[in-house]
């Protein structure tokens, strides 16, 4: 390992030790999430600014596999029980709706010369950015209430129904090819989620507790050993490795919550360790990775400026619109409330902009400006949501 690659990440592991710190203190004028926090550091430190920090092989592969535990903790939190029915039809209507509107305004961009790479554009604005929001609603109180319900499913399948696309449509050449060879691998997550969801030997879950709180850590290596197989298989398959990230996920969390031993949470001790791993340093290395690849220099141009705006309006539209869907579900103030949560998005964002610029299929300028859009939806939308949200629980109180 080369000292560039030790001060590199050297200046990584400060940022992510920082990015706590700045959000407690931007609290008091606002929420400020850490992922935001970590790009515009990553921006600062990068080449383009500071130049304290380069990329190289090593720091670009623990910058993947921060990506990878993201999205696989983005399946975990998706408890299928809970956004069965109503809220996983209304979250696929919605999320197709969301792709329409999506295909027609990257083509309208197109035609009028504002962006290129229709495919990118369009699939970028269908995304949710349900990760970085669920501390957020979280700490609201949102979730395990309907309208959590309803917004879990929605940033779910505004996460799953991307990565999709990404494998059908942005990585493979053989469009068709990939769409059968998606749906052996879609066969083959459910067969697996259904045996992960099936009783345990009780040993075996005896195991998974006594090792809980010992170097064993079984949970945990059964989780990453899935991640691993899944991400492998998708690879194989020539499909989008975020996809396997995410059943593995899924099945992961069945697979935990299958059993509990003396009354021990297996699912909740799991996951603690999870997060622990991802979020205390894996996934933060990605969020400042992205913020040093990010071409600062395209937002000096007026015109790529003014696209960021542009670009926040469209998560809105795109992303937006479908929460009319729930007119049946949810009253006014919570169909805005929901609009504006579904709206948010980044890490996804980040990816399909990033993959759009290394096939030259999008310029670096409307990658700047989605990206752009995507950090100020990540602080604006959230607050909009709660409040909206917070006006509906005031509003049905009130008529009890």
């Amino acid at each position: 390992m080369s000292d560039n690659t030790v001060q590199t990440l050297l200046v990584l592991v400060t940022i992510a030790a920082l990015s706590p710190f700045v959000s407690d203190v931007a609290r008091r004028w606002t929420r400020l999430p850490g992922v935001v926090v970590e790009i515009v550091l990553g921006i600062v430190v990068g080449p383009r600014v500071l130049g304290w920090a380069h990329l190289d092989e090593v720091v670009g592969v623990l910058a993947e596999l921060g990506l990878v535990l993201l999205i696989f903790l983005a399946g975990f939190e998706i408890d299928l029980h809970e956004v069965k029915g109503a809220p996983a039809r209304l979250a696929v209507r919605g999320w197709l709706l969301s792709l329409g509107l999506g295909i027609a305004v990257a083509w309208g961009l197109h035609a009028l010369g504002v962006t290129s790479g229709i495919r990118f554009v369009a699939v970028a604005l269908t995304t949710t950015a349900i990760g970085t929001l669920l501390p957020i609603v979280g700490d609201a109180g949102v979730l395990g209430t309907r309208f959590g319900s309803f917004f879990m499913a929605g940033g779910a399948i505004g996460e799953i129904g991307p990565i999709v696309a990404i494998s059908l449509a942005l990585t493979s050449q053989h469009p068709v090819k990939a769409a059968v060879v998606l749906g052996v691998f879609a066969a083959i997550a459910v067969v697996g989620g259904f045996l992960a969801s099936r009783a345990t030997p009780p040993r075996f879950v005896r195991l998974i507790g006594h090792t809980l709180h010992t170097s064993g850590q079984l949970g945990v290596r059964i989780s990453v050993l899935l991640c691993g197989l899944l991400v492998w298989l998708a690879f194989r398959f020539d499909l989008d490795v975020l996809l396997g990230a995410f059943a593995a996920g899924v099945i992961a969390r069945l697979f935990l919550g299958a059993d509990e031993d003396d009354g021990v949470d297996h699912l909740h001790e799991v996951q603690t360790r999870l997060e622990s791993l991802g979020f205390g340093f894996f996934i933060p290395l990605f969020f400042v990775v992205s913020g040093m690849k990010f071409d600062l220099g395209a937002l000096g141009n007026i015109g790529t400026l003014l696209k960021v705006p542009m670009f926040l309006a469209l998560f809105l539209m795109v992303r937006g619109l479908p929460a009319l869907l729930y007119r049946h579900e949810l009253d006014r103030n919570g169909r805005v409330g929901l609009a504006f949560l579904q709206s948010a998005a980044l890490p996804l964002v980040v990816v399909i902009t990033g993959l759009g610029v290394s096939t030259g299929m999008m310029r670096p300028d409307n990658a700047a400006a989605m990206v752009g859009a995507g950090l100020l939806s990540v602080v604006v939308f959230p607050i909009l949501g709660l409040s909206f949200h917070g006006r509906s629980q005031r509003a049905c109180a009130m008529a009890k």
